[in-house]
């Protein structure tokens, strides 16, 4: 298997002091890793999640090593959009600036059911909660610019067990065609990608720079409803390590390297990507930035119908 990619340790020595930025999901996996990196380095983390509690006992576990920075457990969950509109109010009525937002938060091959808002799960927590998140704090973003939007994708954009990456934007919620849970999973995977290229054209110019991610293999809870957890971190760990799955730490990699290198400005609207499972092998050595193999990642007019669709959507136009 490929090496891992990793992050330059100057890069996570530099001081972000004075910095804010947001994690969703940032109670676990990767976004727990992320979250606490950036404190560790000094900065201002609001750690999102869905229960305060899983929030706090996510944060005690950081501040067992006394990072420099703070964190700021707040409430959000993607599968409602008051609960967006409410997290991003309480937000900037607390804070006036906002240097990252890492849409780290995501489900995988869950079972079919819809959100609050009678979207299909995968494409409304992975996709249109934070389309509407980003959104809403895109003027903070603007104003205290230079900042970064992370947005992380999945190497399943490509293709995820056997289904291509496509977008059907006459049915995103599956109402018409049978339900797969992976189709959907990589349906959502590539809306993450064309989000974050499509968004790149209409911030060109305010120093907003915004990357999609695939973090790569990660030993994370998102398995759950592929296999008992139980079976990849006890079971199968030492093989599945061997086969090329990584440890969060590793997994956050990526994101901290959008979030953070000053060579990512000059490649707004990119993806970079940890090693990974691609239809092609140069593909899965990973590249930061890689040119997804998938045709549909650089369909230029499904990104900009996405973003018309993503927006009506959410309520930001009729």
């Amino acid at each position: 298997m490929h090496k891992p990619l990793l992050c330059p340790s100057q890069l996570l020595h530099t001081d972000l002091t004075g910095k804010i930025f947001i994690v969703t999901g940032g109670n676990s996996g990767i976004g727990l890793e992320t979250v606490a990196q950036l404190a560790q380095q000094g900065a201002h983390v609001v750690l999102a999640c869905r229960r305060h509690i899983d929030g706090d006992q996510a944060k005690s576990r950081i501040m067992v090593h006394q990072p420099r920075g703070v964190i700021e457990v707040a409430i959000l969950d993607l599968a409602d959009l008051k609960s967006v509109k409410d997290f991003a109010g309480h937000f900037l009525a607390k804070h006036s600036h906002l240097h990252g937002l890492v849409n780290n938060a995501g489900v995988m091959n869950v079972p079919y059911g819809k959100t609050k808002d009678g979207f299909e799960t995968q494409i409304g927590v992975n996709h249109l909660g934070h389309y509407l998140l980003t959104e809403l704090l895109l003027p903070c973003l603007k104003a205290s610019a230079p900042s970064r939007v992370v947005i992380l994708s999945s190497c399943y954009h490509d293709r995820a067990v056997g289904r291509e990456g496509t977008i059907d934007l006459e049915d995103l919620h599956f109402e018409r065609r049978k339900y797969d849970g992976w189709e959907a999973y990589a349906q959502s995977k590539l809306a993450n990608l064309l989000h974050a290229k499509e968004l790149a054209k209409r911030v060109s110019g305010s120093n907003v720079v915004v990357t999609s991610v695939h973090p790569g293999w990660v030993r994370t809870n998102l398995i759950r409803n592929s296999a008992p957890l139980w079976v990849q971190d006890l079971l199968l760990r030492p093989i599945l390590r061997l086969a090329g799955m990584l440890e969060p730490k590793e997994g956050a990699q990526t994101t901290l390297y959008a979030l953070l290198a000053p060579e990512v400005a000059s490649h707004n609207g990119k993806y970079f990507s940890q090693t990974g499972f691609y239809r092609t092998k140069e593909a899965s050595k990973g590249g930061w930035p890689l040119n997804s193999p998938n045709p549909h990642a650089h369909d230029d007019q499904v990104a900009k119908n996405l973003d018309q669709l993503s927006r009506r959507l959410v309520g930001l136009s009729s």
